[in-house]
């Protein structure tokens, strides 16, 4: 008799942990909210408006893709665009639909002079999956203030472009110039970086967990 007492109360105390942590992960998944923050994927970056970034087109066709997911979701999607004279158009890959919010800036920075971080916070976004261009620039300046603003970032490299530069007299080419912007957001904590596959075969690994 003893030994099924024991028993019941070590099934009754099992179930109550598995309760528990159940409750636990609903709980995060209802505090995570995501948004995609799309940042500059705009004409100019592209050749006839403009020089050109490398791999533009594929940087293009991964962004339109990651897109989807959001939209396929209704989940909230954010597209910021760079005030200029020539080539101002949002890219057709990520052409915005009715409703989504557009942002226009002056700076380098999509929170700086804008009303991004006020219209996440109305929104009750918790998580950006940021992707655009140029990765060394504005792409780049949107997850440090992102972070900075206390969401949590994650970047989808191939959704991303960037162009080379030239330093000291050297040329730097573009992958590297990708590659760096990477590891420094990595290792500065300020964001989580994967590639298009890994985002499209899991979406709600990135979304909701």
């Amino acid at each position: 008799m003893k030994k099924i007492v024991i028993l019941i109360l070590l099934l009754a105390q099992v179930f109550g942990v598995s309760r528990a942590a159940q409750k636990a992960d609903t709980e995060k998944a209802d505090t995570i909210k995501t948004a995609l923050l799309i940042v500059d994927i705009q004409n100019f970056y592209f050749p006839g408006d403009g020089p050109g970034l490398v791999n533009v087109h594929q940087a293009a066709i991964a962004a339109g893709k990651v897109l989807k997911v959001f939209r396929d979701r209704n989940l909230t999607v954010v597209h910021v665009r760079h005030q200029a004279s020539k080539g101002f158009e949002i890219h057709s890959s990520v052409e915005p639909l009715s409703g989504e919010k557009v942002i226009t800036k002056k700076e380098v920075n999509s929170f700086q002079g804008t009303d991004l971080l006020e219209y996440l916070k109305q929104n009750k976004i918790t998580r950006l999956v940021v992707i655009g261009m140029q990765t060394h620039m504005c792409l780049e300046a949107a997850v440090r203030a992102g972070h900075d603003f206390g969401f949590q970032c994650i970047v989808v490299k191939d959704a991303c472009a960037t162009k080379d530069l030239k330093f000291d007299g050297k040329v730097i080419a573009a992958d590297d110039v990708h590659n760096s912007t990477f590891a420094t957001l990595t290792a500065g904590g300020y964001s989580k970086v994967i590639n298009l596959e890994e985002f499209i075969s899991e979406p709600d690994k990135y979304i909701t967990k």
